[in-house]
């Protein structure tokens, strides 16, 4: 028993003298807890929503007020024409809008009622018919309000359109977040045990007095996964198309060229945290579960991003998957061209330099 209480005090000795270790054993739970606790939420608010109010009356302005009431909605700027409601759906201003026609006033007291034209972007489904049913509760209420006691016949008839995924189709959703959270595994979490597996074999000695250069070697690490990445992202598409029935709006070489911009950034921040660390078990625990959670969570595939803290939303600007994601969706799914992207794309060049530099540096030319 004397023997055993040592060896369990000598265990204690190392887990407290280990940061990394407490790091897993506290950290993580903490930032789990928080994260689920307040980030995940199947609830959408602050959505952005724009009106194009042709009729400009007391009743359209009393449904513009419930609208910007609640904490549903974040109403916009009024657009002044439908051109300028596309070009901001396309920019990803907004994800709703609701048109009210010239004659809305009067056409209440028509037997047919009052028509509102609501447009939604259904690239996520899921959130897309949750504001339709928001909108509708809204209008809804505003109907009973107009007949308390059912004497006049006031009604007002929403008119849906799901813009860019009429079928309500919800792999539209699903694959972009895939193939983001499929390159953050192949391409990060293998890479991450890339150098330091060297390391535990005792070959690196061999690679360090060889006549290739740092760079060359940390080349020579990342190339092979990313032309496995790039097979996953070709299979993907394939089975998009032929099995899940997605339609690919945009074009094909700027989807690969994004891609392997996303894939040499999860290759940088592999090859980093390879070098950082000591064990393979270590960089696959960093990579797996310091990576995978913000895909997961922060980049607006599982949960969207507007229903979370503040702080959360400040955290996703520094998770790549975020980006690529963004791309991904308006690129695919909404069929837009570079300069709806640039700004991501600038992102992940300056990410994926930024990161490479780092790797470069934080490779020990000595053991």
């Amino acid at each position: 028993m004397k023997q055993l209480l040592a060896f369990i005090k000598k265990e204690f000795y190392h887990v407290f003298r280990d940061r990394r270790t407490l790091l897993i054993l506290f950290g993580m739970p903490i930032v789990q807890i928080i994260l689920f606790g307040f980030a995940l939420s199947s609830e959408v608010k602050n959505i952005g929503i724009a009106v194009l109010d042709n009729a400009r009356d007391v009743h359209t302005q009393q449904i513009i007020g419930k609208i910007s009431s609640g904490y549903y909605f974040r109403v916009k700027q009024p657009a002044l024409n439908f051109q300028e409601l596309e070009q901001r759906f396309r920019a990803g201003e907004i994800e709703c809008a609701v048109v009210f026609p010239e004659k809305f006033a009067s056409d209440l007291y028509k037997p047919g009622g009052a028509h509102i034209q609501v447009i939604a972007d259904a690239s996520d489904p899921n959130t897309a018919t949750t504001v339709i049913n928001y909108l509708n509760s809204i209008i809804g209420n505003y109907e009973q309000e107009l007949n308390p006691l059912r004497k006049l016949s006031y009604r007002i008839v929403p008119e849906i359109r799901m813009l860019y995924n009429e079928e309500q189709n919800g792999s539209l959703n699903f694959i972009p977040g895939v193939i983001a959270l499929i390159f953050m595994i192949v391409s990060t979490a293998l890479t991450s045990v890339a150098v330091v597996r060297e390391k535990e074999l005792g070959t690196m000695e061999i690679l360090l007095v060889s006549p290739f250069r740092p760079i060359m070697v940390l080349i020579a690490k990342a190339v092979p996964y990313l032309v496995l990445s790039l097979v996953d992202f070709i299979i993907i598409l394939l089975l998009a198309v032929f099995l899940l029935n997605v339609e690919i709006r945009g074009s094909l070489v700027l989807i690969f060229a994004e891609s392997i911009l996303f894939i040499i950034t999860c290759l940088s921040m592999g090859l980093l945290i390879s070098n950082l660390t000591g064990s393979q078990q270590t960089a696959m625990m960093i990579s797996m579960m310091g990576m995978m959670l913000p895909t997961l969570i922060l980049t607006g595939f599982m949960f969207p991003l507007e229903n979370m803290p503040k702080v959360f939303q400040i955290l996703s600007y520094i998770v790549p998957s975020k980006y690529y994601y963004s791309i991904i969706k308006s690129v695919m799914l909404k069929g837009l061209g570079f300069s709806y992207v640039w700004k991501e794309t600038l992102i992940l060049v300056i990410m994926a330099t930024g990161l490479l530099t780092l790797a470069l540096r934080k490779f020990n030319v000595r053991l």
